[in-house]
């Protein structure tokens, strides 16, 4: 049977997921032997009782039938009220029954009530003001008659204390549970959190601990990120040593061609510079996030100098939007060149670079959009893979690159924890270009 349904009313949170598994069943337990409890034993010795009960008043009810006044009655029934341990008295003709509150707690009352109703006809009220002391009040030839005797003959006595020492004692054992339980999860959080900000590229410290299973996830997730580490670093050098070794050849390269003749140099020139920026595009995603740590910025104070170094730079670009206040942990080395990748990218491409900033307390949301052809949608996966390019899509007369660009950027918002998404420009019609990375 599937119990898909049931996934959206499940609590997401492991903490209360298990708060959930232990609560419960104390909860069906209280409530299984509180029923039964009640119905099959409770219920059945309060019927009893409250059944020789009214056989005991009908007796005393009888004998005062056969008098013809009230002393009379008062003093035939005084040795039965010996014995059954009661005391009568008549009510004056203009006196009220005394009903008073009754407790809160007695849940076996209704019943008793019911129960007397039941066998006694003439019963006009009754009165459990207590659990000492009963009172009915019983319409006879000679008026209203007052019968008092202890409560407990009616119901068993305090019935409730067992609830409530049931809740008591599962109150404490569940409370002991939760504490237990919370420093079982503590070493699950700690994981999680340093998952988390591993994910995001930040290394935090932790120390594997907890139960023997949760250590081995620990120990997993340690050597899990030594291996990502040495991984990255080995790429970066891999690809930077490479760059770093053409270079030499290129300088001699450049230097043999500036001897030719302008008109023959010209073609392999182009060539050298394109050579170049191939080498600049490979150290850009080699390093990656390495050469930036982890800061606290304000994200729209760090935009507005993006943003006006690349006017600078003859770039037409414009912070048109910043939403949200407060700071976010980034590396701004890393980050200033993916944003800088996609403004460059929306001017060679397009007249103009729009960027936008909307802060909240779940994310950071950098958009650049541009007025350019942009990306049909089911190009826009290919295009953020490396060495990609789109150039039927993209105008290629407007400039030319090597297929890094998106991939930079995408790469540096996964180091960040974050994603990067491409769409179409609502407001300029070109592409739109979104870093969104969770706080």
């Amino acid at each position: 049977m599937s119990t898909h349904w049931l996934k959206p009313y499940m609590p997401r949170s492991l903490y209360v997921r298990a708060a959930l598994i232990l609560v419960l069943p104390v909860i069906v337990l209280l409530l299984v032997v509180g029923i039964a409890f009640l119905q099959k034993h409770l219920e059945d010795v309060t019927s009893q009782m409250t059944r020789t009960v009214s056989r005991e008043v009908n007796l005393v009810t009888g004998v005062m039938d056969e008098t013809e006044t009230q002393q009379q009655a008062l003093a035939a029934v005084r040795p039965d009220l010996a014995a059954l341990d009661m005391k009568v008295r008549f009510l004056d003709i203009n006196e009220e029954p005394e009903i008073g509150r009754r407790r809160w707690y007695d849940f076996l009352a209704p019943q008793v009530e019911s129960e007397l109703r039941a066998r006694l006809p003439d019963l006009m009220a009754v009165a459990l003001p207590s659990s000492q002391e009963a009172r009915l009040f019983l319409s006879t030839h000679l008026g209203v008659l007052q019968l008092s005797f202890d409560r407990r003959r009616l119901s068993p006595a305090a019935p409730h204390q067992l609830i409530v020492t049931m809740v008591f004692f599962a109150i404490i054992m569940t409370s002991i549970s939760f504490f237990y339980m919370r420093n079982q999860l503590r070493p699950i959080t700690r994981l999680a959190k340093a998952a988390q900000a591993f994910g995001r590229g930040r290394i935090v410290p932790y120390a594997p601990g907890g139960a023997v299973e949760v250590r081995a996830a620990g120990n997993a997730f340690l050597d899990m990120r030594s291996r990502i580490e040495r991984q990255m670093e080995q790429r970066t050098l891999m690809l930077s040593g490479v760059s770093h070794d053409l270079r030499t050849p290129l300088t001699r390269l450049k230097l043999g061609l500036s001897m030719l003749p302008e008109e023959e140099a010209a073609p392999l020139q182009q060539d050298v510079i394109e050579m170049q920026s191939l080498l600049d595009a490979f150290l850009d995603f080699s390093r990656g996030v390495a050469e930036s740590a982890p800061e606290e910025v304000e994200p729209e104070v760090f935009l507005n100098q993006i943003v006006d170094d690349a006017k600078r730079a003859g770039y037409s670009a414009e912070l048109i939007c910043a939403e949200g206040q407060g700071t976010v942990t980034l590396r701004p080395t890393a980050i200033r060149r993916a944003v800088e990748n996609l403004i460059g990218n929306a001017v060679r491409y397009g007249n103009k670079a729009d960027v936008s900033l909307t802060l909240n307390p779940n994310s950071l949301r950098i958009r650049v959009e541009d007025d350019g052809p942009g990306i049909p949608p089911e190009q826009r996966t290919e295009a953020v893979k490396p060495f990609t390019r789109l150039d039927p899509a993209r105008n290629q007369n407007q400039g030319s690159g090597v297929g890094l660009g998106l991939a930079i950027v995408a790469d540096i918002a996964r180091a960040h924890g974050g994603t990067l998404r491409l769409a179409e420009s609502e407001r300029l019609g070109g592409l739109c270009a979104d870093i969104i990375i969770g706080r």
